[in-house]
This record gives structure tokens, C-alpha cells and sequence, in this order.
């Protein structure tokens, strides 16, 4: 069986699971964000109570943080009051951030685990061997009545990374070279697995950008086998025991794909499809209005660090403006310490509160209609960060800083050391 066939099969109790088979699984952790008040809807309708494992539930006012509107402000108020009423003490509230990042920095993610969350760019956490995935507000309340929830065992994927990584060329650049090879329904309710030595090049931060995309392939989750890299990160952060699971000898794949990154230049998602992907070679010179840095895709401390070694002591474009979204609290305090904050601002970024912010299209960095967007976040279809008459470039931190500083799309490796 593969590692993630067994994670399932201990979940449902069972010695083996196959490809396909329906499952009822114990859910380790259940998570739901703030565009989701249905959750608690739903869970009332149902019958509920009380949940089943208020240690179990863990609430996030991410996607309004700070509400905007009168509507949004009473959704975050409903929430608060349902975790103060049902002793939810996992309350992360409008200043801690996104929710994936929060489950990093806080070691409520780890190896082995079940973890489902509100949100589909829950495959972020196959970056720790976990298998996450996103669901809606029916099947959440179920967790949150009964402490399980059915699944098909996926089929999985595999796709090798081989080589070395050029300078200027990151985690978000293979990721797009793959979603733009395959296409962006390639992977629909699969399991996708990166393996090969390229991981070991990919600090926890970049494998985490990698798996966080896979959903833009339709993948149900992700996984990536814990190594050094993985344990090192969870130090200190996972206060329990966890269990690594591991692939048998001679697992055959649904399919395996191999991508050598050696050659590879920063790759960019080009409007209107995470799919229409394009070698900034062919984008060079498009001019951006907007730069944006941040959400759960790119905008941990890593990311900020790029940016602020591209732009430490010159200004950015004046005709481009230059949103910066730390993915969390964590973030924002260790990019303070460092000094990256305090570069970018001098450079002419604005910084906005820890969460999702413009990545949604509702507030903190909205486009108008005629303008151009590079974003280290992960989708570009018409209208997602404002008006559908904006055009949206997805692309790595490197790529997005570049173009800060310039005004338009360009090559970043020249940028970088």
C-alpha cells in the first residue's frame, strides 16, 4: 500500500484499503474559515448540540480579516460566540492569519494525521505527510456532530522532481510548470506525491507553496514522505507522538510523471487559467499595476525574505503599487525582527493584516477593471481579486518583487544571488 492508503486505512480502522473504496474515517483535526458560517448552520439543522471534540475543532477568521462590511462582521461575531459557547478554545481570531499557516506555526499539523478544513487549499499539508483536504459546510458539520467523515480512497500520482534548481527559480515555478503540462483537471479527486531529489533542495516553506497548488490541479491531496527536513520543522511545534507512514517497495502508481528542473526559468500563470502557463520569457515587458505578496501560497517568511533581498535600498515602480500580505501573526513578528518589513515599507510596499486579503476578490488590494496584477497567490480566473476585467499573473515571490521594483514583468534571476 502507499503511505497514504495506510494514513486512510488506520483513520477507518481497517488493515487495508483499496483504490476507490468508500471509507469512514476518524477526522483528527476539523477546521472551518469564516466564509463558512453554513458550517454552524448546518450543524443546528442537523440536530447538534454539542460538538463532538471541542479540542478537535479549531475556527479561523482569515478570509474577512478585518470585516469590511456589516454582513462580514456579523458572520466573525456568530462564529465567536459558537466557539465561546461550545468551549472551542482553537479560536483564531482576525490577528492571527490564514489558516494553513496557523496549522505550521502552532504544530497543529503533523505526519499521519486526518485534517480537514473549510478550505481546498487544505492539500497545503501534505507537505507534512498529513492527509489534508478541503470540504463544504454539510460535510464539516458532520465532523463536527460526529468526529468522522466518509472518503473514496484516491488513486495517486506520482510526479518525480529531478536535478538542480537554477538561481531565481523556486517551488511556485514547478509546481506552475506541472499544473501547466498536465492541466488544471488533471488530477480531479486524486492524490498527487512529489518524490525525487529536488526535495531536498525545497526548504518545508516552498514544499508547502507546492502542495498548497495542487487543488488548481483538482486534487483531492498531497503528500510528500517525511524526511529531515520535515522532523526539524515539527521540533518543538507537535507537543504529541505522530507516526510517519511509508509507501511498500514496488507501489504501482496510477500514473508517474518526471520533470527535470535543471533548465527550468520562472514559469507564470498567464489570465485567465492557472493552466495558461508561459516561461516569463514570453511575458517580459507586460506591464502590472499591482504587485501582491502573500496569502497561504506565498507569503510566509521565506517569500518576504526574496523580496525584501530584491528591493533592500531601491523604491519600487511609481506607477505600481505593492500590496505585502504576511500568511500569519508567526510570519509578520519573525519578518519584523529580521528587518524584511521595515526594507519593504521603506521601498514603498503597504502592508496589510495577516490573512487572505485581495487573494479573494473582497477586500485589501482590489483591482479595477484595465489593470494588471502579478500575485504570488494561486488563482487568476476572471474576477478573482476584483473587477473581471482585470488580468491576473500568478507567479513566484521572486518574480513578484521583480516587478515591483520595474513596473512590469521581468526575468528575476537577475535579481537574485
Amino acid at each position: 500500500m502507499h503511505a497514504i492508503e495506510k494514513l486512510l486505512a488506520k483513520a477507518a480502522g481497517k488493515d487495508t484499503v483499496t483504490t476507490g473504496e468508500i471509507i469512514n474515517c476518524t477526522v483528527d483535526m476539523a477546521g472551518i474559515n469564516d466564509l463558512y458560517l453554513q458550517t454552524i448552520r448546518s450543524f443546528h439543522e442537523m440536530g447538534g448540540k454539542k460538538v463532538y471534540d471541542p479540542k478537535k475543532i479549531v475556527v479561523f477568521l482569515d478570509h474577512y480579516a478585518p470585516a469590511s462590511t456589516i454582513t462580514q462582521a456579523d458572520n466573525q461575531k456568530q462564529f465567536r460566540e459558537f466557539c465561546w459557547d461550545q468551549g472551542i478554545d482553537l479560536l483564531m481570531d482576525i490577528d492571527q492569519g490564514v489558516c494553513h499557516q496557523i496549522m505550521a506555526d502552532k504544530g497543529l499539523v503533523y505526519p499521519g494525521m486526518v485534517l480537514v478544513i473549510t478550505d481546498s487549499h487544505t492539500t497545503t499539508h501534505g507537505a507534512f505527510g498529513a492527509f489534508g483536504t478541503g470540504v463544504g459546510a454539510t460535510d464539516l458539520a458532520i465532523i463536527m456532530m460526529t468526529g468522522q467523515l466518509w472518503f473514496r480512497v484516491p488513486e495517486i500520482i506520482r510526479i518525480n522532481l529531478e536535478g538542480t534548481l537554477p538561481k531565481g527559480v523556486y517551488a511556485k515555478d514547478i509546481i506552475l510548470k506541472v499544473i501547466g503540462d498536465l492541466g488544471a483537471d488533471y488530477g480531479v479527486y486524486k492524490a498527487v506525491e512529489f518524490t525525487g531529489p529536488v526535495l531536498t533542495q525545497l526548504s518545508v516553506s516552498e514544499r508547502m507553496a507546492m502542495c498548497n497548488m495542487t487543488t488548481e490541479m483538482g486534487a483531492k491531496t498531497s503528500y510528500i514522505q517525511p524526511d529531515e527536513i520535515t522532523v526539524e520543522f515539527l521540533k518543538g511545534k507537535v507537543k504529541h507522538e505522530y507516526e510517519i507512514f511509508t509507501t511498500d517497495p514496488g507501489y504501482q502508481y496510477a500514473a508517474e510523471h518526471s520533470f527535470d528542473v535543471s533548465e527550468l526559468t520562472a514559469q507564470i500563470a498567464a489570465p485567465h487559467s492557472v493552466d495558461n502557463v508561459k516561461p516569463v520569457g514570453e511575458l517580459i515587458g507586460t506591464p502590472v499595476q499591482q504587485a501582491f505578496l502573500g496569502t497561504c501560497t506565498g507569503g510566509r517568511v521565506a517569500d518576504l525574505a526574496v523580496a525584501a533581498n530584491i528591493l533592500k535600498g531601491k523604491t519600487i515602480n511609481p506607477k505600481t503599487r505593492f500590496v505585502v500580505v504576511p500568511a500569519s501573526k508567526g510570519v509578520l513578528l519573525e519578518a519584523m525582527e529580521k528587518g524584511y518589513m521595515q526594507t519593504l515599507v521603506e521601498a514603498g510596499a503597504t502592508f496589510v493584516t495577516p490573512g487572505c486579503a485581495a487573494c479573494l476578490g473582497t477586500h485589501q488590494g482590489m483591482l479595477a477593471a484595465g489593470e494588471n496584477c502579478i500575485t504570488a497567490s494561486s488563482r487568476n480566473f476572471p474576477g478573482r481579486m476584483g473587477s473581471t476585467k482585470a488580468g491576473i499573473y500568478v507567479a513566484s515571490p521572486a518574480a513578484v518583487a521583480a516587478a515591483a521594483l520595474e513596473g512590469k514583468i521581468v526575468d528575476p534571476s537577475k535579481y537574485v544571488d
